[in-house]
């Protein structure tokens, strides 16, 4: 499920009994407020924060802006978003730089919070960014941490420090000075200090990790929490302000807090802006916090600007041009189909992509339900193929289907299914280039483009032709005028009798109309 999929789904539910008042009165903001707050504290959200939030948004709502307001309910959602952008941060908090490089990181947190995975991840969108970060190894006490931050450095691709083989072995503090050291020699722009943790906060690690802070004066310290231990963040956030005075807070394990208690709470407990999100196992699955986008993922407004961000990322923009040029020229083929496939899935997760567009809330069994390795199976069959049956997908009959099918270990149902598919696609795209409206598979006409209502014309016909039984009454029943009296369909027509032919002034008209395409 989505991030903070419960949370979502409880205020959305709440909003939706919102939508049918023309006017909301005080009783109606109460029972808002009050579902609200249950939402909240379900959310395993700090008491103190959820009073503070939902006391702004009752007195907000009571206010002119919403009694002024056309839409009443969609006022109270603009602010309760806007509230809940300021519980999350306000504005986006970067990165503090450092004036002479390295810039000094110093990760902080418990055991089991993800600081290890994390510090692979922070260097490896360092590395993206076009910095040249440094790994530095200080978690001395867990067994094989060491170990465990080269493996990470190797697959993020950055430099390590690891003069100590840990395991209890060596003294943190000094790694770390030497850590520091070694960049400013090797010209490290950033360094990423890894410290120790614990299963509990204790006053040995408080000391451990405040000495180390002290000899390093690192530029900023990131305390590593786990979103999933929800109110408990607020305490051990509290313990290591006091005991390390961290300033920024990174959430790891984002993409299975269903609740949000920890995100929402972190910030209004301890006045620290959270930086960064970790939202899944992998390297590349860590992003920059922005409060804005996330309170409208919580609100189900979607988050178009990471999936615009992402899709960015991925797709290569010559590429992206050639393959247009082909569509244009009827000329797309499924090696083409085959290399954008690979480019979507370069972008990450799917499901994770189509759960930042507005509205995906109400489909989230849909999106529970989609399977991402279908694209996998889907470029096994292409890749099944010979080069000229990816060109020419026509030639392919039953004998090559069922080998195509063994190949790739489908069947040949599935083959089928994907060159239906991919024919469907290609004609689509093909209608959008040339600037037309493609009628997507199991839904009509779209209204205004040209679609054709049969049914409905023959039951009009059917309606006009039937005529009484009884002569007595047939007389009494004035002669009905041909359908074609009166004008043309267009309502243009002036009663000129049938098959009367518009005036040159109707024409006009109707050209106007039409944009002049019957010129």
């Amino acid at each position: 499920m989505a991030t903070f999929g419960t949370l979502s789904s409880r205020l959305t539910d709440t909003f939706k009994n919102l939508r049918a008042k023309g006017k909301l009165s005080a009783a109606d903001v109460d029972g808002t407020v009050r579902e609200i707050r249950r939402a909240l504290l379900e959310a395993d959200v700090s008491l103190d924060v959820v009073k503070d939030f939902t006391g702004k948004v009752r007195e907000r709502a009571l206010g002119d802006e919403v009694n002024r307001a056309l839409n009443p309910a969609q006022q109270v959602v603009q602010i309760v978003n806007e509230e809940l952008i300021e519980v999350l941060g306000g504005d986006q908090r970067r990165l503090q730089f450092a004036k002479n490089p390295p810039t000094v990181i110093m990760l902080a947190g418990l055991q089991g919070a993800g600081k290890t995975t994390l510090a692979g991840k922070l260097a490896k969108w360092l590395k993206g960014q076009g910095h040249t970060p440094l790994l530095v190894a200080c978690d001395l006490q867990r067994p094989n941490a060491v170990t465990q931050l080269g493996v990470v450095a190797e697959q993020a691709g950055v430099a390590i420090f690891a003069p100590e083989p840990g395991n209890g072995v060596g003294d943190p503090v000094k790694v770390a000075k030497r850590g520091v050291a070694e960049a400013k020699t090797k010209q490290h722009d950033f360094v990423i200090i890894d410290t120790a943790g614990r299963l509990g906060v204790d006053a040995e690690m408080m000391k451990q990790a405040s000495d180390i802070r002290k000899a390093t004066d690192p530029d900023e310290v990131l305390f590593v929490i786990d979103s999933l231990i929800g109110q408990d963040a607020v305490a051990t956030a509290q313990a290591f302000q006091e005991g390390v005075d961290f300033t920024g807070v990174v959430l790891t394990k984002l993409d299975g807090d269903q609740r949000g208690g920890a995100a929402l709470s972190i910030r209004g407990v301890t006045g620290r802006p959270i930086l960064f999100a970790s939202t899944g196992e992998g390297l590349d699955d860590f992003e920059p916090f922005h409060p804005d986008r996330m309170a409208s993922r919580i609100l189900d407004l979607g988050d178009i600007l990471t999936l615009i961000e992402q899709a960015q990322s991925a797709f290569d923009e010559e590429e992206a041009k050639k393959v247009a040029e082909k569509i244009a020229k009827d000329a797309f083929t499924l090696n083409d189909f085959l290399s954008q496939m690979q480019q979507l899935r370069g972008a990450g997760s799917i499901k994770k992509m189509m759960g930042m567009l507005p509205g995906m809330g109400k489909m989230k069994d849909q999106l529970e339900n989609f399977d991402d390795r279908e694209i996998v199976r889907t470029e096994a069959i292409i890749q099944s193929m010979t080069m000229e049956e990816r060109e020419n997908p026509k030639i392919l009959n039953g004998s090559r289907r069922l080998r195509i099918a063994k190949g790739s270990g489908m069947t040949v149902t599935d083959v089928n299914s994907l060159v239906q598919r991919f024919e469907q696609a290609a004609k689509m795209m093909k209608t959008v280039a040339r600037g037309g409206m493609p009628q997507i598979p199991g839904m009509g006409p779209i209204p205004g483009m040209g679609g054709h209502g049969g049914k409905k014309k023959q039951q009009q016909k059917g309606k006009g032709a039937k005529r009484s039984g009884n002569p007595a009454k047939r007389a009494q029943t004035p002669a009905e005028a041909p359908a074609t009296a009166g004008g043309s369909g267009f309502g243009l027509g002036k009663g000129g009798g049938a098959g009367a032919a518009p005036s040159a002034e109707e024409m006009e008209k109707l050209q106007q109309m039409l944009g002049g395409g019957l010129r």
